[in-house]
This record gives C-alpha cells, sequence and structure tokens, in this order.
C-alpha cells in the first residue's frame, strides 16, 4: 500500500485547505478511512473519520464544526475539507485506513499510514 496525501500549505487564520490521500496500488473500499495529525511536541491525534461506505463519519471535538471528512470509493481517495482554520491546527496530517469497515480514533487500530502533509496555519 502506497498512500500519497497532498493539499497541504501555508495558509492564514481564518482560511481553508483541502487534503487528499489516494493509493494508486491497493484499494481500500473496504476500510474505514480518515486523519490524523501531529502538531509541534505534540503526539499523534485522531481528527477524522469515516466507515467504508461513506455514511458515517467521526470527528474530534476540536474540529467538529469546522472539518468535513469525505471518500470516493471508486476514487480510492479520502479528503479532508478544513475551514476556519486556527494556528492551533498547525500539524503534519497523515491519512491513514483502518483494519476494519469502521474508523477508530486509536492509532494501534490503523492499518497503513500516508507519509504525511504540512499543514501550517499563520495568525
Amino acid at each position: 500500500v502506497q498512500l500519497q496525501a497532498s493539499g497541504g500549505g501555508l495558509v492564514q487564520a481564518g482560511g481553508s485547505l483541502r487534503l487528499s490521500c489516494a493509493d494508486s496500488r491497493r484499494t481500500f473500499s473496504n476500510n474505514g478511512v480518515g486523519w490524523f495529525r501531529q502538531g509541534p511536541e505534540k503526539e499523534r491525534e485522531f481528527v477524522a473519520g469515516i466507515n467504508w461506505r461513506g455514511g458515517e463519519a467521526i470527528y474530534s471535538d476540536s474540529v467538529k464544526g469546522r472539518f468535513t471528512v469525505s471518500r470516493d470509493r471508486v476514487k480510492n481517495t479520502v479528503y479532508l475539507q478544513m475551514t476556519n482554520l486556527k494556528p492551533d491546527d498547525t500539524a503534519v496530517y497523515y491519512c491513514a485506513v483502518a483494519r476494519r469497515a469502521y474508523m477508530s480514533t486509536d492509532a494501534r487500530e490503523i492499518a497503513y499510514w500516508g507519509q504525511g502533509t504540512l499543514v501550517t496555519v499563520s495568525s
């Protein structure tokens, strides 16, 4: 599995970004998928995830109402639309494929990780 994440960059507070993650070698259509992040001097934390059907999404409290996770099973791609970004959102964002059909907030339940994309939010 080779997960390729893209869409990170530098944005001002209040701005928006859209992250994408795709795997050109293997389908993850039967797995939960989502995103984690790791900020400077912080542990990796769950951000958002969606089940294998794309019908049920979960979010961390810190991003709920601002971020939206979605997936395209045909394109084998998962997205993270981020709005009203805050400096605290600055982190490397990692896409993740769960071991099961439903996404987990526990990093130990992740089968595959993307390489990460940096999001920097300036104040």
